[in-house]
């Protein structure tokens, strides 16, 4: 079969296998129903902002609703791991009894819930807001929300989704100091115990700087080492050579989270909760490895454990105790191995497992976003990739082995191989070398002798917003250090190093003196990059910042008069560690945020004014829920009001439309409704003209008025749709240009003019044809026309007549004929309102230039100086309303068909075609072209369009034979389901959908596109079997479309069929009207009503006599 270029536009295998994809994830995996979800926070002025953070995924959806979300500072410094879950485990059940309505705190809540608790953890060098908080090179594949993905993405992902799936509630902790890497076909071998350590395989020569489960031979955990010599892992090691891993994450079950829940009132332990800090208690600090969990080990004694040999760091001794700390510690161990030697801890050992240390050595950070290890996790709805939410304009140049995330590089920018950038905003000439991790960096160019700003290579340069509180600001802050740096390395060694050279070079080259950066009390062992006063932060009378970064990494050098020294040393300064503690991550949360959605903005002008489909509901959801909708708005008007092309304008005002919605959530009502408000109608005016300038302004104003309340929003969402819709028809009107009726035979007086024309089914393809997703994406249906019940369903009558005048008859099988006479232009002019008796027939007055509206003079004159006299028009349907079958185009194609050839003129059905299309625009009613192709061409047609404008239809006669028509027609079932479709407002959730590049609605269009080929195959070939298969798979696909058009009457029907049919589908949009299938045999009539007849409730359901009709459209003229 000859291809169009429609059909070359796409990859067909890859089309259907993002298709299959698509239909797998519609199916959810199983997610656990969490009760709480905690996070720990040692630095309590950073907690107001990581509850924010908690609750913006929750209203984002990826944690539910009803979830509790805690963040639990710790009530005293260095509790340690223990204390801080024990606290957190007292704060969140104290919640929950409280939630419940009990007054006291009650442990019977824990029988039922399913809490997570993820620690916080140290600061991390790399990611001011923490580890967990570390963004990572992906994003979501989500058609509901968007944003960057963070580690505590991950956490909640592998615990909700993989983790947690087989346990009995209980209480999870994990520390977040590591990235858990689980793949998607891993088996988690989960046997349900008191409490739980999770363990992967890993090498002895690595565990040798972390910790190693040695597990006895009933699975059992026997003891836990940590830090231990290689050697002294070879007791642990498992037949293959590798050991058990500790990871940081360990289950409790209802008993055990019970006794740590009643330490809040047993002293000493209660020193490690509030409670006890309140109730003047010493703090205590407990290790949630090495004093929780090491009495539940089976190879350990008490007295060994009693002794505090064990419960030191790393599960070393305790070093520089005081005599009273020591007696605490005693005491608290000796209860603690009383409360939990009788439980015991197994270990589930996932074995395709992997885990990764995020340590402070800025290599492997790096490592770690070039070659994440959580790819490897295989999660459905999240695509990797090296560069994230990224805006990177034509002249950067950056290499093809980097990583980018969220960040924006505009101008001559250069980014060097094996270099990771995050949250970073660059303008200029600008080049950061290889091997680099630049974070938070802003630069704007300010260098009018446009010289370039050089990052040397193999450095780590930050910018961190802190919070001062004496002063009550909060500054932005430069720093800079080596990637082979020591953070925490003493500068007296010989191997440390700042900014990749030894200290010695750095000091002699920049002047700068040991006693600037430490003074003379800090001890020589603490002298390291993370103390040392090395960052300007304020100067008295000088701008500081860049230009001293480039100084201390020796790419600008000073002048003869040490200016740059000087003005450092005059600067108040702050080391590396008192940064971090002073960051205020509330501001570097949403710096994060305003650069993402900056970024936003530049890729939905892009893709909107490039025509590209990708959809932006994902982002305006997100938009709503974090504050950035006004933002996105403003960008949306810009794009309006600067386009000359009506199809990109109706579509940026249905984003907008969706941005409003999405303000409104599900709080102000349906999204379909009316939109013809007068405080709306000036700005309508101005789109009916053309005048977007004046038009987008004028409806951004009005919209000002209707932002105050959810149900204000939809009702302003509805009207922008409604001025889409004026636009959308401007769009569509362009195919007027292909309807060119020719000068005919003027009929004689009184002789009727009769049009005919057959029903039609879409066999495959249907909403591909749907404005404006056919001059969008292009479209391709396959359509059959139908005799029913041996006759063609739909005509026309029209002649003309002596008086001047337009008499119309409206005639129906279930109720009275309407009648309509216009003597006046003003009669006509109601034509564009639907509802009104007779607005087709009027309309088509118009449509062939019969009449002129706009003309002064009057109908009659005109219709007497034209025609001699006026025109008499009768219409009918024999059809069911709703059918499904093409009617009301149909009907349109017949009456201008026949108003023609009463007016003297012909024109060929291809021509009709967009006349039709032309018509149902001045109608305002809409429409696609397949149902007029179907009516007006008959026989198994072929119809495409590309995605262009003006919109142009082509048809292909499939030639199919007469003994393939007359086995079709023999297997051919059509079955009205006694219920009317509902298509306008299948119609606006499908325009609405495909405006917002709902990505399972774009892969929709393709198949269907494809498929439409593929039927029209089937059906030249005879193959009956592919032609019942694609049946089935385009009533699939019009499911996609239109969710909820598959009634349970039709559901009935089909199941009842299915058996003995080959395939079964709904005409048209579904939702109601007629059914077609092809049976595996020649079925008559009555077998199908026999099969029928057995169905509850399906009393109203008629099966009608259907065959194909080889001719179309057929007009005559009365002898």
């Amino acid at each position: 079969m000859e291809r169009n270029h429609i059909f070359s536009t796409f990859d067909e295998e890859t089309v259907k296998k993002e298709w299959a994809k698509s239909i797998a994830m519609a199916s959810p995996p199983q997610r656990v129903k969490w009760t709480a979800i905690v996070l720990t926070c040692a630095n309590k002025t950073h907690t107001q902002a990581l509850q924010k953070e908690l609750e913006l995924r929750q209203a984002k959806g990826y944690i539910d609703k009803d979830v509790i979300l805690l963040t639990v500072e710790d009530p005293k410094s260095n509790v340690g791991s223990g204390g801080a879950t024990i606290n957190a485990l007292l704060t969140v059940v104290e919640f929950i009894s409280a939630r419940k309505g009990y007054t006291v705190i009650n442990p019977d809540v824990l029988q039922d819930a399913r809490i997570l608790i993820l620690h916080h953890g140290r600061p991390y060098g790399y990611d001011t807001c923490g580890r967990v908080f570390m963004t990572l090179p992906v994003q979501y594949d989500s058609p509901q929300y968007d944003g960057l993905v963070d580690m505590l993405d991950y956490y909640l992902k592998i615990f909700t989704e993989k983790l947690a799936v087989k346990a009995d509630p209980g209480v999870w902790i994990s520390s977040t100091d590591m990235l858990v890497s689980i793949p998607a076909d891993a088996d988690i071998a989960w046997k349900q115990s008191e409490a739980i350590a999770i363990s992967v395989p890993s090498t002895p020569q690595y565990c040798k700087d972390h910790g190693v489960f040695k597990i006895d031979a009933q699975g059992f955990v026997e003891d836990i080492l940590y830090k231990e010599k290689v050697g002294n892992l070879e007791s642990c090691q498992r037949s293959d050579g590798s050991v058990p891993a500790v990871v940081g994450i360990v289950y409790f079950n209802e008993a055990v989270a019970g006794k740590l829940l009643s330490f809040y009132m047993k002293p000493p332990l209660d020193a490690c909760t509030y409670m006890g800090l309140d109730s003047g208690q010493p703090p205590l600090q407990l290790s949630l490895f090495f004093d929780v969990m090491l009495p539940m080990t089976t190879g350990l004694s008490e007295t060994d454990f009693v002794s505090g040999e064990r419960s030191g760091t790393f599960g070393k001794p305790m070093q520089q105790q005081s005599s009273e700390s020591r007696t605490n510690m005693a005491l608290a161990r000796a209860l603690l191995w009383k409360e939990l030697h009788g439980y015991r801890m197994k270990a589930c050992m996932v074995e395709s497992g992997s885990f990764h240390y995020l340590t402070d050595l800025a290599s492997e950070h790096k490592k770690m976003l070039l070659s994440c290890p959580l790819e490897q996790c295989g999660f459905k709805d999240l695509i990797w990739n090296n560069i994230i939410h990224s805006c990177i304009k034509d002249e950067a140049d950056v290499d093809s082995n980097v990583t980018i995330i969220n960040s924006r590089l505009q101008g001559e920018v250069t980014v060097g191989a094996r270099s990771v950038m995050s949250h970073c905003d660059l303008h200029g000439r600008i080049s950061v070398g290889r091997d680099s991790i630049i974070s938070c960096l802003s630069v704007e160019e300010v260098n009018k002798k446009k010289r370039t700003i050089n990052f040397g290579d193999g450095l780590v340069i930050q910018g961190f917003h802190i919070y001062l509180k004496t002063l009550g600001t909060s500054p932005y802050v430069l720093t800079v250090h080596g990637r082979f740096d020591n953070i925490k390395a003493p500068s007296w060694k010989s191997s440390s190093t700042f900014c990749n050279e030894p200290w010695l070079v750095v000091l002699n080259r920049t002047g700068i003196t040991k006693e600037d950066l430490w003074g003379t009390e800090v001890e020589n062992d603490n002298q390291t990059i993370l103390t040392a006063k090395m960052f300007p932060v304020f100067h008295a009378t000088d701008v500081i910042g860049l230009r001293e970064i480039l100084w201390l990494q020796g790419e600008l050098a000073d002048d003869g008069d040490k200016t740059i020294l000087k003005r450092w040393r005059t600067s108040w300064r702050l080391s590396l560690e008192e940064i971090q503690a002073f960051s205020d991550t509330g501001k570097i949360f949403e710096q994060r945020r305003e650069l993402f959605y900056n970024i936003t903005k530049h890729e939905i002008y892009n893709v909107l004014t490039q025509q590209q489909h990708k959809g932006f509901r994902n982002v305006y959801n997100s938009a709503s829920v974090e504050g950035y909708s006004q933002m996105i708005l403003r960008s949306l008007d810009e794009v309006t009001s600067s386009t000359k092309s009506p199809g990109i304008a109706a579509r940026t005002l249905a984003n907008i439309a969706d941005i409003l919605g999405c303000m409104a959530g599900n709080k102000g009502g349906l999204r379909s409704g009316p939109a013809a408000n007068k405080t709306w109608s000036k700005a309508f005016g101005y789109l009916e003209a053309l005048d977007l300038s004046v038009g987008v302004p004028a409806l951004a104003k009005e919209r000002e008025r209707w932002l105050g309340r959810p149900d204000l929003l939809v009702r302003a969402a509805r009207h922008y749709e409604g001025a889409a819709q004026i636009l959308i028809r401007q769009a569509v009107m362009t195919a007027k240009v292909y309807f060119k009726p020719q000068e005919g035979t003027l009929p004689r007086i009184n002789k009727w003019v009769m049009a005919e024309c057959p029903a039609r089914i879409d066999i495959s393809g249907g909403w591909s044809d749907t404005p404006p997703i056919t001059y969008e994406h292009g479209g391709a249906v396959t359509t059959v026309g139908l005799l029913i019940n041996g006759k063609r369903p739909i005509g026309v009558k029209a002649r003309r007549i002596p008086e001047p005048v337009i008499k119309l008859e409206i005639c129906s099988d279930t109720a009275e004929s309407q009648y309509v006479v216009c003597k006046e232009l003003c009669d006509l002019e109601d034509y564009y309102q639907p509802h009104t008796p007779g607005a087709l027939l009027k309309a088509s007055f118009v449509c062939a230039d019969i009449v002129d509206l706009t003309s002064s003079t009057s109908l009659a004159k005109q219709l007497m100086e034209k025609y001699g006299g006026g025109f008499e028009m009768q219409s009918w349907s024999n059809l069911p309303t709703g059918s499904g079958l093409g009617t009301s185009s149909i009907l349109a194609g017949a009456v201008m068909g026949a108003v023609l050839t009463a007016g003297g003129k012909s024109c060929e059905p291809e021509g009709l075609v967009h006349a039709v299309l032309y018509l149902e625009q001045l109608l305002t009613t809409g429409g696609g072209w397949q149902d007029q192709v179907g009516g007006l061409f008959g026989g198994v047609k072929l119809a495409v369009s590309e995605a262009q404008l003006p919109l142009r239809v082509e048809v292909k006669d499939l030639e199919v034979s007469e003994r393939n028509i007359q086995k079709f027609n023999e297997r051919l079932i059509l079955i009205y389901t006694g219920k009317t479709r509902l298509a306008r407002n299948l119609l606006q959730d499908v325009i609405r959908n495909w405006y917002a590049r709902n990505p399972y609605i774009v892969q929709t269009e393709d198949l269907l596109v494809i498929k439409a080929r593929e039927v029209a195959e089937a059906f030249s070939d005879g193959d009956f079997t592919m032609l019942g298969e694609c049946a089935n798979e385009y009533w699939k696909m019009k499911k996609r479309m239109a969710p909820g058009c598959e009634t349970l009457v039709i559901q009935k029907i089909m199941a009842a069929l299915r058996p003995h049919s080959l395939g079964l589908c709904m005409a048209g949009a579904g939702g109601g009207g007629f059914l077609w299938g092809i049976m595996k045999e020649a079925s008559s009539r009555a077998e199908v009503e026999k099969l029928l007849s057995c169905v509850q409730g399906l009393e109203d359901v008629v099966v009608y006599e259907a065959c194909v009709d080889q001719s179309g459209l057929s007009i005559s003229i009365e002898e």
